[in-house]
């Protein structure tokens, strides 16, 4: 039977919850949604959906490294988001970190409300590097 691993890293924020930032199953690695926090100072970054979503992406790519992996590993994202209305210009940002081809299935949708009040949050499935 395969073990779960936790995956942990300082270079992304810590989990504030009873949830770890990733696990690590069968050669999967499974992130925990991520918000657009710095982990450095611990604070949202601006609000704009843009620079939020590239921190979210950033987020999201210390966890996979820290796993052995990094973002053209990853199979899937899940998307969301505040405001359906910021969905263009999320996917521009977006599409800027995923260039790889195929780009991961995908599903976007949006939430009432976020942790935070944070604009995005992304979680994603990937392979292990």
């Amino acid at each position: 039977m395969a073990e779960l691993k936790k995956i942990e890293t300082d270079k992304a924020p810590g989990a504030v919850g009873p949830y770890s930032q990733g696990t690590e199953i069968g050669g999967f690695i499974f992130v925990s949604g991520q918000l657009p926090v710095d982990p450095k100072t611990g604070q949202k970054v601006e609000e704009d959906i843009k620079v939020q979503t590239g921190r979210v992406i950033e987020n999201i790519e210390a966890v996979l490294k820290s796993a052995g992996s990094d973002l053209s590993q990853v199979v899937r994202c899940d998307v969301f988001l505040k405001d359906m209305n910021d969905f263009k210009d999320m996917n521009e940002a977006y599409a800027s970190k995923f260039v790889m081809e195929p780009k991961p299935a995908r599903q976007a949708v949006q939430v009432g409300r976020l942790p935070i009040d944070a604009m995005v949050e992304i979680s994603c499935i990937a392979c292990k590097g």
